[in-house]
């Protein structure tokens, strides 16, 4: 898919010093924040994590629509425009593209047969035709997991996945598992959102 292409090129702009996740700002142009929500006794609780770069393109080869896109710390990389990417022929050599990844991750529990279900959504929103190029892709997935182990001692809980694997889960202190029975079931709803625009220098 045209989408997922283009974002798994565009974070292959992103340097490794983001995978750190914390709030900072590099002398790779790469601005990076994290906020952690939760609510004091109810297990879960939300992150999200942005990044923001801005590239100057270098090159352009409209036949083929890939640029050439030069990172503040010195990194090249050619990117190939799909079709969500509208009014392509606006870009020009020296604008700079400006591109903000946000992640976010709600963990969530409820009781076992609770409405709920595991699914998946994506979104993809175009520059009207005349704008400036640009494009917003958000995607998000849900997965549920069944609580199939619970050590009250160490804190820990371990759930089982759809996939069949099983995981030991750290719990808040002010959580209380005595609430929480085998069977219950925990939610884990990822988005992931690509907003990407270009600005004249």
């Amino acid at each position: 898919m045209e989408t997922k292409l283009l974002k798994l090129t565009v974070l292959a702009l992103m340097p490794a010093a983001i995978l750190a996740l914390t709030s900072c700002s590099s002398d790779s142009g790469v601005k990076s924040t994290r906020k952690v929500s939760t609510e004091k006794g109810v297990p879960g609780g939300t992150i999200v994590e942005t990044h923001t770069i801005t590239a100057k393109v270098t090159a352009i080869d409209g036949a083929n629509r890939r640029v050439t896109l030069l990172t503040p710390d010195g990194t090249k990389t050619t990117v190939k425009a799909g079709p969500e990417v509208v009014n392509f022929n606006q870009i020009q050599v020296g604008d700079h593209l400006k591109i903000l990844v946000a992640e976010q991750l709600v963990v969530f529990a409820r009781k076992s047969g609770e409405r709920g279900s595991d699914h998946e959504a994506a979104a993809v929103a175009l520059a009207p035709v005349g704008a400036k190029p640009g494009v917003l892709m958000a995607n998000t997935v849900e997965v549920t997991a069944k609580l199939e182990a619970l050590d009250l001692e160490h804190r820990q809980a371990t759930l089982r996945f759809p996939d069949g694997t099983a995981k030991t889960f750290k719990v808040r202190k002010d959580v209380d598992l005595t609430q929480r029975k085998i069977g219950d079931e925990v939610v884990f709803r990822a988005t992931e959102a690509l907003a990407i625009s270009v600005q004249k220098p």
